[in-house]
């Protein structure tokens, strides 16, 4: 039998939407208010997923308290009232949309879940404005 189980994290974070080989008004045409110079921040909401099948023994597609304990080492101690285009080294090369977080989240959890079982990410940037990625 196959089922998927979720866990539900939540993180606070800035950043600022730029493109350097841009000039301030394409920045500011195309970004608007998310091109402040001085940042502006989400209250994120992180949904992790995992799609498998459940063990028979335990009764488990994953330990729950595992995921929990990962994405709290992986992504929230990472991410959680930081500005990520100037304390999270990867977003020194890539803009920190919502888009690209859900790939870098995905990254960075990817390796330590069981490669049978399909991963996906899903970050709220706002209540109406979300991203999905998964393997």
């Amino acid at each position: 039998m196959i089922a998927s189980v979720s866990r539900h994290a939540h993180f606070n974070a800035a950043h600022r939407l730029h493109v350097p080989q841009w000039s301030q008004e394409e920045n500011q045409a195309f970004f608007g208010a998310c091109n402040n110079p001085r940042y502006h921040g989400h209250n994120y909401e992180l949904i992790v997923t995992l799609t498998g099948e459940i063990n028979p023994v335990t009764g488990y597609v994953y330990d729950m308290k595992v995921l929990g304990d990962l994405i709290k080492a992986k992504v929230e101690d990472a991410l959680d009232h930081k500005n990520l285009n100037e304390e999270v080294p990867v977003f020194a090369t890539i803009n920190p949309s919502a888009e690209n977080i859900a790939v870098v989240i995905h990254g960075w959890l990817r390796p330590h879940i069981d490669a049978a079982l399909k991963l996906k990410v899903t970050l709220y940037e706002t209540p109406r404005n979300y991203v999905e990625y998964n393997d």
